[in-house]
């Protein structure tokens, strides 16, 4: 076979590739669209393509009084908010302390580091419903945010102490020959460079408190409490309960503040793409 052919059949065969993958993945999302927007409320009777699409279950997310949608998204925007910030102050702190101090115990936290990453989330959930139970934060947000920002240390902090490791340290040393202490360095050359590898852990863990279910699920138990995903789980967890048009509706709007910080991060997101492939 000639390699201009070769090389056409092989692109033929990367193109099928990203189309059934499209296929698998943009499905699901389209048909939650178009059933958020078909009349009544039952699964088993919504059309892919309405005859008269409707807005109703958006109106009622929002308007009718049995609804605590509103609730609900207040309820993760403040977790995903404090969770976003939080998660890039702690992470960069312990990230610059192991990517510039040497100190006794460095080299065995790292790989303790690596070592809790290997295990999953699930199987410290007793012992994390025990801890909260013991300092009175069970069924509440601040609890649930506690246990985000202490469960993302381990993967953040190696992830962003790698790209520490990538700047020269000889900014850290002409900058203290000026005067500067390693608060002042954190602040005015580490951070800035690093805005690419902050900005991918702050979208991450603001999108977090969006998709997690088993952790809310565990944690909170009020009403008023819910996150997003277990409030809507709720909209189909009951014996008789029908709302799955309403279910596909509020799913849809998670997507918008999780776009949105996309958006805002883009560019940073984008740098640290193009950076990343110069250096070294």
């Amino acid at each position: 076979m000639k390699r201009k052919t070769k090389s056409k059949v092989e692109v033929t065969f990367i193109y099928i590739f990203f189309l059934i993958m499209f296929v698998i993945i943009g499905y699901p999302l389209f048909w939650a669209i178009m059933m958020s927007i078909n009349p009544g409320t039952n699964m088993l009777v919504t059309d892919l393509f309405p005859d008269s699409p409707t807005l109703e279950h958006y109106k009622w997310l929002f308007t009718d009084p049995n609804s605590d949608y509103l609730v609900w998204y207040k309820n993760s925007l403040f977790v995903a908010v404090l969770n976003a910030v939080g998660s890039v102050v702690i992470t960069s702190l312990i990230a610059y302390a192991f990517s510039r101090y040497k100190f006794v115990g460095r080299k065995y936290g790292l790989y303790m580091f690596l070592l809790l990453q290997m295990f999953p989330a699930l199987m410290g959930m007793v012992a994390l419903y025990i801890l909260l139970n013991t300092i009175g934060l069970t069924d509440s947000l601040w609890g649930l945010l506690i246990i985000y920002l202490g469960g993302q240390i381990p993967f953040n902090a190696w992830l962003v102490k790698g790209y520490f490791d990538t700047i020269p340290k000889e900014l850290d040393e002409a900058a203290k020959i000026d005067g500067a202490g390693h608060l002042r360095i954190f602040w005015t050359i580490m951070l800035p460079l690093a805005k690419p590898i902050l900005a991918v852990v702050a979208l991450f863990n603001f999108m977090a408190p969006f998709m997690d279910f088993l952790l809310p699920r565990i944690v909170l138990t009020s009403p008023e409490n819910y996150t997003l995903a277990l409030g809507l789980y709720n909209f189909i967890n009951d014996q008789f309960s029908t709302n799955f048009t309403r279910f596909a509706a509020g799913a849809i709007l998670i997507a918008l503040p999780i776009a949105l910080v996309f958006l805002l991060l883009q560019r940073y997101l984008i740098s640290g793409l193009t950076s990343g492939a110069t250096k070294g």
